[in-house]
């Protein structure tokens, strides 16, 4: 979905500071159409949406760092991009806590998706353990 489409969604004109993020969110969303007209001939099942994941995350984290780290975007700002969705707040409300960092999705610390016998490989997102 494209950000005019998440824009018109939320029925109200962005915050100020918008135009500070906007370009960066963009890239994304072309990172993101790209990996998703990817051909996935070859993959496994669950490889396909690992770039979709990482891309994701990415986005996130994006939004995380400049409110939380940088405080470079307002309060009203970062809750325009948690309400039109362009992070994910289940994944920050995790990296909060004190252990989960580096988590890179939400699915990681699920353990009904889990086998802890074996070299832990996230079937979600591809990665090898990054909540432990």
């Amino acid at each position: 979905m494209s950000i005019a489409t998440k824009l018109r969604r939320v029925r109200k004109p962005p915050p100020e500071g918008w135009d500070l993020i906007e370009p960066t969110l963009e890239q994304f969303e072309a990172k993101m159409r790209e990996a998703e007209t990817e051909p996935h001939e070859g993959k496994r099942k669950t490889e396909i949406n690992w770039p979709i994941f990482r891309i994701h995350h990415q986005r996130s984290r994006y939004i995380y760092d400049m409110y939380y780290k940088k405080a470079e975007i307002s309060r009203d700002l970062y809750e325009f991009c948690l309400t039109a969705k362009f992070a994910d707040a289940a994944l920050i409300a995790k990296w909060k806590k004190q252990g989960y960092e580096n988590l890179c999705c939400v699915k990681c610390v699920q353990t009904r998706d889990s086998n802890f016998e074996r070299v832990i490989e996230c079937v979600h997102c591809g990665c090898h353990g990054c909540s432990g």
